[in-house]
């Protein structure tokens, strides 16, 4: 059993915890603490206030602003959330042909939420929260990708999250997808049995599997005595694309102190470094997004052997228009971590870990 030089799980990083989903699946509450606080300004160019007064989309690419607040509460769709009350107003589009689109509310300013009807029927799709950045916007929705048929109309309702209203902004184009991003991985298998409608995460789930033993991957004996050392995972979903594979891990600190851990996916992922524990809450102290084929790089800080707790999942809960299968590849690639052997030995690793699950 690997020995190390530390009595205590510390995790090091300077910053404030930032609020993201860290489960499977969305979860039916969130507490957002912006919720009321921009209603913004009406300015007349919006959508119209129901699908018989809907403002008709008649080319793409097609964008416009405008500002829901003072409007009615038409519509409503759990997507996960319940009990919306926030004012919503609509768009039309009736292709000549089939397409695939995306409906984009970058840069909007309140907690979004977006949903396309198919001739007045039920929602085939919806979106709330997509974006968690100070570029897009924290809570801002857009759906990826959508089929629509030529000949029939669809309505795009532009709405938000319990009775949030306020400035938006919205662009809709045809969906042009990426080329096939492939990864080559040479290094540690992450070992977890494949992806199938039907899995139950016993592997590494951590925190998102407490009927398991909240499992976590460990990571921490295998840095090189150049205390680097990369990892070959696997992440996609499962139950038809609507459960995403959430892997948790510990690594641990080498010599000097400092981890730098770069990351990439053939589809886009987080990278969080964790805080807390599975029984009393776990916080996200600082995040990287990679993919695809596009890598992101986190520095993290800690004393030497002290182990910290990592994740890495899909940005999205379901899988992506066109997936094809479960699962795809991403690399973990880690420089300052702890080496195979330790010259003190204090207290298992096991022993530590179990104090914070």
């Amino acid at each position: 059993m690997r020995q190390f030089c530390v009595l205590v799980l510390i995790i090091a990083f300077l910053g404030n915890a930032q609020a993201f989903e860290l489960g499977t699946r969305p979860n039916l509450e969130k507490g957002n603490s912006h919720v009321g606080q921009n209603p913004g300004t009406p300015d007349g160019r919006q959508g119209g206030e129901d699908i018989d007064s809907a403002f008709p989309i008649l080319s793409l690419p097609f964008s416009d602003t405008g500002n829901t607040s003072g409007h009615v509460d038409d519509y409503d769709y759990a997507c996960p959330y319940t009990g919306s009350t926030s004012p919503d107003l609509v768009y039309s589009i009736q292709p000549q042909s089939d397409k695939i689109i995306s409906v984009d509310l970058c840069g909007s300013t309140y907690d979004t939420k977006i949903y396309i009807f198919e001739n007045s029927g039920d929602p085939i799709l919806c979106n709330d929260d997509f974006y968690y950045d100070d570029i897009c916007g924290m809570y801002v929705s857009k759906i990826e990708s959508v089929y629509i048929q030529g000949g029939q109309t669809y309505y795009i309702v532009i709405d938000g999250y319990g009775g949030d209203s306020g400035d938006y902004m919205l662009q809709i184009t045809e969906y042009c997808p990426a080329p096939p991003c492939i990864l080559t991985c040479n290094g540690w298998s992450e070992g977890e049995p494949p992806l199938v409608d039907g899995y139950e995460d016993a592997y590494n789930g951590g925190c998102n599997s407490p009927e398991f033993g909240n499992p976590f991957l460990d990571l921490s004996e295998h840095g090189n005595s150049l205390e680097e050392f990369t990892l070959c995972g696997k992440s996609g979903w499962y139950n038809d694309n609507t459960n995403r594979d959430t892997d948790w891990m510990y690594i641990a600190f080498g010599q000097y102190g400092v981890i730098e851990w770069k990351l990439d996916a053939e589809y886009p992922v987080y990278g969080f470094l964790l805080g807390g524990n599975c029984i009393d809450g776990i916080t996200v102290d600082d995040q990287i997004t990679a993919g695809p084929c596009d890598a992101a790089t986190m520095i993290i800080q800690g004393p030497p052997a002290g182990i910290v707790m990592i994740w890495v999942g899909p940005t999205n809960y379901g899988g992506p228009a066109g997936f094809i299968g479960h699962e795809f590849d991403y690399i973990c690639e880690f420089s300052g971590v702890y080496p195979r052997t330790c010259p003190t030995d204090i207290s298992t690793l096991d022993h530590i870990k179990s104090l914070y699950r």
